[in-house]
This record gives structure tokens, sequence and C-alpha cells, in this order.
């Protein structure tokens, strides 16, 4: 299976630019609201499916967007008065859900049971694909109902994901809900209200979940990452790199920014092939979008940081060369993620100048042939 790296990596790590439009239109089925309702029901939350108590958002099985998805314009404010304390949390945290939903709801519309089978996966992937795409839904109904009638609730943009075969979507999957669990839980530092950390570490776990069927139905992988999951402390910059996937100019007229607040750093990948990522691995990082580069000082240190577990190590960044080192001393297990930082330990978040850069090691073949243009 895993010599389908070049697949892979094509459409799961360099995303490609060939433009899908997000999920429109209305569900047809009896149990979901029309979109014709106006967008303001949706402020309602005994208005459609409850996510915990409706079985609708994991056995609704049709190719059509299900509610939530159905409705294309944001929510905009129904009473005057200050924002609630995590309403711009949920913002941000909705802005990346259409995103991971659209990209769930694309598979479930691009892809079906005997695609997947053919390609050498199991009889079941298809339906799971399915199940996390009402997952998500859900996700996307609950973080709605947590922002305040005082705020809008975005709607979806549209989105590309450049993907046409099922080895690279599943891999983007694997992808996808590794980095959704570590802005999670970085997110929860920022959160003001005690029943958001509740709610942020609730949709963690079933993220976890998503995770761990992937690495073992479809990578045959051990679905335990170590003792401790990545946390990262500077959600927004990961939610940053998702924008690779909206339709520039797509998103809904009213919308809020997102995210917010944005710092737009330039992106991380690496440069060149490389059979494996593991800890101890030279590597050659690229700054891919040449509208946005960094601004490196003459005489300054650089430094490259890796995020794992709870901790983070620093390790020389040749700004010249762009060479660094992933570090030896971490186990390879579940997700690395590094920025190019001013300063050791990129103690705040202004000392990040480009990232983050994400390094999968579970499987840690979805890192190999990477190919990005050499600069």
């Amino acid at each position: 299976m895993f010599d389908k790296s070049r697949e892979i990596l094509s459409a799961a790590l360099l995303l490609s630019s060939v433009a899908h439009a997000a999920p429109q239109g209305a569900y047809v089925g009896a149990t979901s609201p029309s979109s014709t309702a106006s967008s303001s029901d949706l402020n309602d939350p005994n208005f459609g499916p409850i996510p915990g108590q409706s079985s609708y958002y994991s056995n609704y099985n049709g190719t059509d967007p299900p509610f939530p998805g159905n409705y294309t314009q944001p929510v905009l404010p129904t009473k005057e008065g200050p924002p609630g304390p995590d309403d711009q949390l949920f913002q941000n945290l909705l802005g990346a859900e259409w995103a991971i939903y659209a990209f769930y709801q694309y598979g479930v519309e691009t892809f079906n049971e005997s695609a997947f089978t053919a390609a050498g996966y199991p009889p079941q992937t298809y339906q799971r694909i399915i199940e996390i795409r009402d997952n998500e839904a859900g996700h996307a109904r609950l973080f709605g109902l947590n922002i305040s009638p005082t705020s809008t609730k975005p709607a979806l943009c549209k989105y590309q994901f450049g993907i046409n075969n099922p080895t690279a979507y599943l891999a983007a999957h694997t992808i996808v809900e590794i980095s959704s669990m570590a802005f999670l839980t970085g997110l929860i530092l920022q959160a003001k209200l005690d029943s958001s950390k509740a709610a942020l570490v609730a949709i963690a776990e079933t993220e976890s979940r998503h995770e761990a069927w992937g690495l073992i139905d479809i990578w045959q992988q051990s679905p335990f990452g170590g003792p401790v999951d990545t946390a990262f402390p500077y959600a927004n910059q990961i939610l940053d790199t998702t924008k690779i996937f909206v339709v520039p100019g797509s998103c809904p007229k009213g919308n809020p920014e997102y995210p917010s607040p944005s710092q737009n750093l330039p992106a991380l990948s690496f440069r060149g092939n490389y059979t494996s990522l593991l800890p101890g691995s030279d590597v050659t990082l690229a700054f891919a979008d040449p509208t946005n580069q960094p601004q490196f000082e003459q005489g300054k240190d650089y430094y490259a940081v890796f995020f794992h577990g709870l901790q983070n190590i620093t390790e020389p960044f040749d700004t010249k060369t762009n060479a660094t080192k992933i570090p030896a001393e971490f186990e390879a297990k579940g997700l690395f993620l590094g920025v190019i930082s001013d300063t050791p330990g990129a103690p705040t978040i202004d000392s990040v100048k480009a990232g983050p850069l994400v390094v999968v090691q579970q499987p840690v073949q979805i890192n190999s042939g990477v190919d990005t243009p050499q600069q």
C-alpha cells in the first residue's frame, strides 16, 4: 500500500489547486430542516437535529449536504450588545470546521464504496467517511450554538482540495484529524469559560476516535501515540493553514475575518524528497508561497522549534540553506509541529516567523516522497 507515496503526497501534503465548490443546496430528507428557512433560525438550539440526542449526526447516509451544511449564508447578530466571552474563539473554530466538514462532504460526493475497495481498503471505509462527515456536521452545529446572538455565525465558503484518488484522500484524512486534535487543545488556552473548555475537550476526543479508526483500519498501525498527544500553544497559526483550502473571494459577505487575529505567516514545507521524517532526520525546509516569504535580519540567529507532547526542542536553522534537523530526542509517535522562531523555544506568538509545519509519525510513510518546488 505504501508504494503509493506519490499519490499520497501530491494531494494530501501539497494540496494542488484543482478547485472544488463547497457543498451547497438543500437536504431532501424528512428529518432535516429545509435550507429555505431563515438562517436566523440557527440561533434556536431546538431547531433541527440536536447533537447528542438525535442519531442524525451518526446515521445520515445521504450524499446531499447534511444540516447545517445546507445553509450557505451567515447568521447575522439578532441582538445588540457586547460579544460573548468566547464568541471569537467559536467563530474561528466554526470557520475551521466548515473546511473540515467540506473535506468529508467532498469525499462522500467524490468516492463510493467500490472506489476504496478497488484501491485495497476495507469495505467499510466509505461508510466510515460518511459517519465522520456526519460527526463534523454535528460539530458545526455545536460551534454555532456557542456563538452568542450578538455576534455573527460564519457560513461555508467554497473550498478546493485537488484530490482525485482514494489513497491521497485517506492520507489527507490522517493529517486533518491529527491537526484538529492539536488546534483544539491549543484553543483551550484561549477559552475564558469553563463550559467552552469542556466543549473543546469533548470535540477533541471525537477527533481522536476518527484518527484511531484510520490508523487501525487504513494504515494497520497502532492507534496509540504515546502517553500524550501534541499540545501547540498558538492554535490560530494552525487555523491559518486551512485557508489554503478556501477558493479566494468565495466566502459569503458578512462572514467575520478568519481566523481572527491572523498573523499570515509564511507557510512551511519540505524541499526535496525524503524517505522518512523520523527523529534525528536532517531536513531542508521550503517557503512554498512566493508571495509570502520570511524576512530574516542579517546577522540574527533563527531557530527551528519542534513541538511534541507537552515539550518543545529547539534546533539550529540555517537561513541561507533552510537546513535543520528533527530533534533526535522525540519519540517517533503521533505528531510533530515545527515553526521558525527568532527565540529558542518560541516562547511568544510574535516570536514565530513561519509555520507551522506538520510532521506525521503514524504512519511515517505519509511523509515519504515529499516533493516541493525548488527555490
